[in-house]
């Protein structure tokens, strides 16, 4: 799965934040209403909205009205592609490890001079 900056970035920077990574672990297990998360943090219910608005935009929730309130509930589908774009940066960290190691492991000296003598 490919993922495409624009998206890691967002992906990303949703959850740069402990409070917004809280919300999708708790809106994995169920979804909860913007007032019963917000009932969870020590920060006033328009902070919690706006946490859920970056994570919406991201798309790691989803926001579904029932009656007065916003459920919110993760999207698996997006966690899943937040799984990717980091499973693709390790590849290129791993990548880069092994080029170094590579380097690291090859016989000192310059083997050009000694094969002129």
């Amino acid at each position: 799965m490919v993922v495409h900056e624009k998206v890691v970035d967002r992906l990303l920077h949703a959850l740069s934040d402990s409070t917004r990574r809280d919300i999708v672990r708790r809106c994995l297990v169920s979804e909860a209403s913007v007032s019963q998360l917000a009932d969870q943090y020590p920060m006033s219910f328009a902070a919690v909205q706006k946490h859920v608005a970056v994570l919406e935009r991201a798309g790691l929730v989803t926001k579904q009205r029932s009656g007065r309130e916003q459920l919110v509930r993760t999207d698996v589908e997006a966690v899943r592609r937040a799984r990717a774009a980091l499973d693709q940066l390790e590849a290129v960290w791993r990548a880069r490890v092994d080029r170094m190691t590579d380097l690291l492991s090859e016989p000192k000296g310059d083997t050009h001079d000694s094969e002129e003598r």
